[in-house]
């Protein structure tokens, strides 16, 4: 099977090359992801637990649903691809956009379209990407973020931090 080409950008977010996978990761390049939070009515978000063999962040929790944004891909696009290859959830267009977060070292040098979705389940999750999915409660997250920090990936500790701090401020 043929490596999957990304679009390499600048600090803009503006594309300047087309990489292999391999090539983005392993030159730290500037790329596109997009993540999904997905809530239930009782306002508890779904993570799912990265399987093991990952390349990044394996064995961690994660955003409910989360990748890379294909060659010539819009983000909203691969938010509702990705909901529907790791969750097998097809929601109603459009996703909720809540922000943007700028590549960083925690993003692995991503810029994230952050989206939430809700949703009750069942799933049928991908078992290739993840090992577990499961509910938490957002207090106990918070605490469980602080408590037990390397249970989490980078990633979902910045789009957490986000999120609450957006929270707070509405």
């Amino acid at each position: 099977m043929a490596e999957e080409i990304f679009a390499a950008v600048d600090e803009c977010d503006q594309v300047v090359a087309f990489r292999t996978r391999s090539e983005i990761h392993r030159l730290q390049l500037r790329h596109r992801a997009a993540h999904v939070l997905v809530f239930n009515a009782r306002g508890e978000v779904l993570l799912q637990k990265r399987s093991r063999s990952k390349e990044c962040a394996p064995g961690l929790w994660d955003s409910s649903a989360a990748g890379h944004v294909d060659r010539d891909e819009s983000y909203d696009a691969c938010a509702g691809r990705e909901l529907g290859e790791e969750l097998g959830l097809r929601p109603a267009p459009p996703l909720e956009r809540l922000f943007k977060i700028d590549a960083c070292a925690e993003t692995g040098w991503e810029f994230v379209w952050v989206y939430r979705c809700a949703a009750e389940g069942p799933f049928a999750f991908c078992r290739e990407e993840m090992d577990a999915i499961g509910w938490f409660r957002p207090e106990a997250l918070d605490r469980d973020l602080a408590a037990e920090a390397d249970r989490y990936s980078g990633s979902l500790h910045l789009v957490w931090r986000r999120l609450r701090a957006a929270s707070a401020t509405s």
